[in-house]
């Protein structure tokens, strides 16, 4: 899987969640929007964790992630501060499977990848 999330200390603990999960594999880590879709084309991840607003975010186009993400076949979860129609909204024309909550990842976020599986 990939994690993308601008912030190093939320990507720090997130990464932390993941590592303690024998059943994930952890590829690689972006902190901006057009890292990880370079990142997504060369690593080929199943999954994607991106956080919805990072930097970059007005220059890729939510057609180009859903894109990037066919081409390597791997499916999108989204987390956000924000957990309104909007962010749903914004979720989606991304392609995510799930929008998770920044606020309460901890006590969902491996229940939510390993459901994808």
């Amino acid at each position: 899987m990939l994690l993308a999330e601008d912030a190093g200390f939320v990507r720090s603990a997130i990464r932390r969640l993941l590592e303690a999960e024998p059943k994930i594999k952890l590829l690689g880590e972006a902190a901006d929007f057009p890292q990880t879709l370079h990142m997504v084309a060369g690593l080929k991840p199943t999954v994607v964790l991106m956080d919805l607003h990072m930097p970059g975010e007005h220059e890729v186009s939510p057609a180009l992630v859903r894109s990037r993400l066919y081409e390597a076949g791997a499916r999108l979860l989204v987390m956000s501060i924000w957990n309104d129609d909007e962010a749903r909204a914004l979720a989606a024309s991304y392609g995510a499977l799930a929008l998770l909550d920044k606020a309460t990842i901890a006590s969902g976020l491996i229940e939510a990848i390993l459901g994808l599986g």
